[in-house]
Order: C-alpha cells, then structure tokens, then sequence
C-alpha cells in the first residue's frame, strides 16, 4: 500500500508548467515592484524637499501606534512584498520578539497591526468586537482589480447585507439537510477521481496528484454551485478559469499599494486582469441564466418532479431580496458571478492543499497509514466498492487524521 501512495504522489522531478508560469510572474511582479519602488523614491525626495521649506516636520503629529520597523517615506516596508509566504510567519514572529506583542507594519502608505498576545487578541475581538467587525474601506484593492462588486461576503462592509450574504450561505448550502442531498454529487465527483487515478496507475509512470485533486474539488464546488447537472467540459472550464484566476491574483498584489498610481504604471498588468474577469463572465453567465431558466419552467409547472431536483447556491442567491433600505432589490449577474467566484476560489484551494498535506504525512509516516488502513478494512463490507458516507461515522482514526491536519495546516 506504501508504495501504492508513493506513486500516486507528485513527482519532483517532473517538470511543472503550473511553477513555471508561476514563476515567470514572479519575475514580472518584481520588475514591476522595482519600478514602483524608484518612481516613489524619486516622487517622496521631490515632496519632502518641497514641503521643509513651508513646514517644520516637528510639528506634524503623528498617530499613536504600536512599535515596529521603520517605515521609508511615503513607500513604506515595500520590501515586505518580496517575502515569500512561506517565510513570513518566521519575519513576524522575529518583530514580534524584537517589538513586543502588538506591532505595526507599514507597507506603502497603509500600516497593518498585527497582534501575538491571546489576551489582546480576546480583548479587541470579544469584549470590543463591534469596533472591529468592520473591514477597512479599499483594503482589498487587488481583488477590486477582477471584481467590482460591494455585494460579495469577502466585499461587504459590516451590517445588513453581510449578515444576508453569510446566512443564505450557511442555511442554504451547510446546513445539514443540504449537505445530506449532496450526495450524489460527491459520489459522482469521487468516482471521476478514482477513475482518473486507476487509469493512470496502470501505466506505471507517477501522477501528478495536485492537479486531480484541485479538478476533483472544482467540480464538487461547481455542481454545489450551478446544480449537479454540469457536463465534465463546463467543469473542467470552471476549473481552467478560476485556476488562472486565483494565480493571478498573486501577480496583482501590488495594486493593493498606491491604487491609483498602480493602475497608471502598470496599464499591461490591470487589462489582463480585466481579461481574466471577462473569461469568468463568459464561462458562468450562460451557467447563472441556465438555473434562472430551469426556476422559471419549476415555477410554471407545479406538478413538475422534484426528486431529481437539488438545490445549488445560485438558486438560492437568485431567490435572495435585500432589505427594503437596500439600494437595490436582489443580486445581478454580476453580484452572483462575484459571489459564486468567492465560493469556488475560497473552498479549492485550501481544501486541495490540505488533502495533499494529508497524503504526503501517510506516506511518511507508514505506522499512521497502516492503521488507518486496518480501520478501512474493519469498516468495509466483502462486496462494497469503498468506503460509504453512513461508514464514516464509525471511523473515529480517520476524523483524527483530518482533524490533526485542519490544525496543522493552517491555511486549510
């Protein structure tokens, strides 16, 4: 069974053209980040030579925040873009040794607070949580840049809409009698998988897990969003543009920085980014009008069946009504693209991540994949194909082992 894994796992040696591509955008980023950086020097030595000769700099005053590493003028830690995600855990936590338990970083124009102290933590989020329930306007500039909308949970300011946006999510999609007529769905998507995985073992070469694991999560996400009724080409289109889109977003970080001064440096980068939305509009648009469509035939027909029939987020987003101080009465096209867009981006990614953290510690660790496997064996009946659904509960080690890496994975 060891070696079994060990083959499905990814292979290292293999060229990538996912990191390839990854990696000519990091090259892009960082030319263009250089460019800023110059640009911004030259235009902060103008400014402060300009604005001594009217005013004393001592008489400026400053707000009180917490310690941290000296910002450059008007640029700020600019640097702190070129830190690779994996080390910047590590970088804080050196500041927070070196400023204390509350810190600020300045990148660009805008300071970030970060927060190491639990007690601290507990008293600005519980006991003053209504100060903080609010996201700072314009933060997410980036995401701004593929998505416009103010109606999406990631997007909405603390209140009303919020509260609407996350609790259709929760009731309508979560909720346990949803996730139970779901089924058929996860059956059908891990049945593609094992497919996909058995073909290709039989070959003998490795497999590329990654990339049939995230295909995998895709098109569970699409069918839980536009219906289980999604051929595999419009799954695997859903799956190719939010893929791009998702390692985009990374190549747009800098338009988090100095908004309007990014969008005039870097014209090439944002008309690709809009050429990245309008592939989003291209692919769900037709998916959103088609659950429109099939509503509006439910509704006319009352002895239609519905044993057929589930329910899908974008069913419940289109029966969605604002309330009545609203701007508008109930969600474009556009508003359930973004929030659609939100729902697949947001569960793929981290979701296939931690699957493969999983897999990668049962293969190193073969006394933990040994044991799973006998509770497997203890569990299945002669005859049965896998593990079932109803089985799960009698699999107390394997909610261990996903538990243990929800926890362990953070970014899961």
């Amino acid at each position: 069974m060891n070696q079994t894994i060990a083959n499905l796992y990814i292979d290292q040696s293999q060229p990538d053209i996912t990191s390839i591509s990854e990696k000519c955008m990091l090259v892009r980023l960082n030319m263009d980040i250089l460019l800023l950086i110059l640009v911004s020097v030259a235009i902060s030595a103008f400014l402060k030579a300009f604005f001594s000769l009217f005013f004393d700099s001592k008489t400026i005053i400053h707000n009180q925040l917490p310690p941290g590493p000296p910002p450059l003028p008007l640029i700020g830690n600019v640097f702190w873009l070129y830190t690779p995600i994996s080390k910047l855990e590590s970088h804080i936590r050196s500041l927070h040794a070196k400023f204390g338990p509350i810190i600020t970083i300045h990148l660009v124009s805008r300071p970030f607070i970060m927060v190491a102290d639990r007690f601290i933590a507990y008293k600005a989020l519980i006991q003053n949580g209504a100060t903080f329930a609010d996201r700072p306007a314009g933060a997410i500039a980036a995401a701004r840049v593929l998505d416009k909308s103010q109606n999406s949970i990631s997007s909405s300011p603390y209140g009303p809409t919020l509260r609407l946006l996350r609790g259709n999510l929760a009731t309508g999609i979560f909720h346990p009698s949803r996730v139970k007529a779901q089924a058929h769905a996860r059956k059908r998507v891990l049945q593609t998988l094992q497919n996909r995985l058995e073909l290709l073992s039989k070959s003998g070469e490795p497999i590329q897990v990654l990339e049939h694991l995230q295909l995998a999560m895709y098109s569970l996400l699409a069918q839980l969003c536009f219906g289980d009724k999604l051929s595999q080409k419009q799954m695997e289109e859903i799956e190719e543009v939010e893929h791009r889109a998702t390692l985009h977003l990374s190549n747009i970080s800098i338009f988090d920085f100095w908004k309007s001064f990014s969008k005039i440096v870097l014209r090439k980068r944002r008309a690709w980014s809009l050429k990245i939305r309008k592939d989003q509009e291209d692919v769900f648009i037709p998916l959103i009008r088609e659950r429109k469509k099939l509503k509006e035939e439910r509704s006319t027909k009352s002895n239609m069946e519905d044993q057929d029939y589930v329910l899908s987020y974008v069913d419940t987003l289109l029966d969605l009504r604002f309330p009545a101080n609203h701007d508008k009465i109930q969600l474009t096209e556009r508003d359930i693209l973004s929030l659609c867009n939100e729902f697949l981006s947001a569960g793929a990614g981290t979701t296939t991540t931690a699957l493969e953290w999983i897999l990668a510690n049962l293969v190193k660790y073969p006394e933990i994949q040994e044991k799973l496997f006998m509770e497997i064996k203890g569990v299945v009946r002669d005859g049965d194909q896998g593990v079932k659904e109803d089985d799960l509960q009698e699999m107390p080690y394997l909610k261990a082992i996903i538990l243990e890496g929800d926890c362990s994975f953070y970014a899961s």
